[in-house]
């Protein structure tokens, strides 16, 4: 068994507490309580990365819930998606409704299948997974469906509220949607930003490091964490960029976790 998978899935998390693993750009491993969550985790061969990823394709198992936030590969990986159908076939996976034809053609079996829109929820044995609309680069609402093609997520379970942003920009109304949630005890922010060497090529961007950390400081989370910012060498950022800014204008609150990659973060931060 690999090993983080094998630390996960024995790691004991008491009530009031998370526990999460970074798993490069904005992927994340969580438990919650005895539920097994992984969030937009890329784990295919691409020649482009910079880092391997941290847990082989067919070695991630024991996976109750795994979600994604939109449909560009580094966050739904459809042929590692096809091979978690198989490898976790009781596991349930969430993702925007405006992708379900794609995830059914994973092999994914429909009672498994959970596609949300903004606004929606659905709870998974103990967690409740809610759906916030993501600006990636532009809300981009289908008018006949109104459907929405990139969503954020607030994962509450455990007595612990998480934020996980997906690809997205600050749009007006977002903040207090997020306010109104509750306390958020962690939350994992893009960073990336956007330029027009980027546009120029097609990637469409992000939240730069100051627009996350003014996100941050004014949502007040128990503590953020930078993603999207060291997977591909053309599309990434500074993450001590990210932490100075948020300490120099907001001092210690929230505090600043830059990850590394695999490694265990117990939510509350200990002091």
């Amino acid at each position: 068994m690999n090993a983080l998978i094998e630390q996960a899935q024995k790691a004991h998390v008491p009530y009031g507490e998370a526990k999460v693993w970074w798993l490069s750009q904005m992927g994340l491993l969580i438990k919650l309580g005895k539920t097994l969550l992984c969030v937009d985790y890329y784990a295919s061969d691409d020649p482009a990365r910079t880092v391997p990823p941290p847990i082989p394709v067919g070695e991630v198992t024991g996976i109750d819930v795994f979600l994604g936030t939109h449909d560009h590969s580094d966050h739904i990986d459809h042929p590692s998606w096809a091979v978690w159908a198989k490898t976790c076939p009781d596991a349930r996976f969430v993702f925007p409704a405006a992708h379900a034809k794609a995830v059914l053609a994973d092999g994914v079996k429909p009672q498994n299948c959970f596609g949300l829109n903004d606004g929606q929820s659905v709870r998974l044995g103990n967690v409740t997974i809610r759906a916030l609309a993501a600006a990636h680069e532009f809300l981009d609402r289908d008018e006949q469906s109104g459907l929405y093609p990139c969503l954020q997520y607030v994962i509450e379970g455990n007595g612990v509220r998480l934020y996980h942003a997906g690809d997205t920009l600050r749009y007006e109304g977002m903040l207090p949607k997020l306010c109104g949630f509750g306390p958020i005890d962690l939350a994992l922010l893009p960073i990336n930003g956007r330029d027009a060497e980027r546009y120029r090529r097609n990637c469409i961007g992000n939240m730069t490091f100051q627009e996350a950390a003014d996100l941050a400081g004014e949502l007040q989370p128990g503590a953020v964490m930078p993603g999207h910012w060291d997977l591909f060498a053309n599309n990434s950022a500074d993450p001590t960029q990210f932490r100075d800014y948020l300490e120099a204008k907001y001092g210690q609150s929230p505090r600043c976790v830059v990850p590394k990659l695999g490694e265990e973060i117990g939510i509350p931060i200990a002091d």
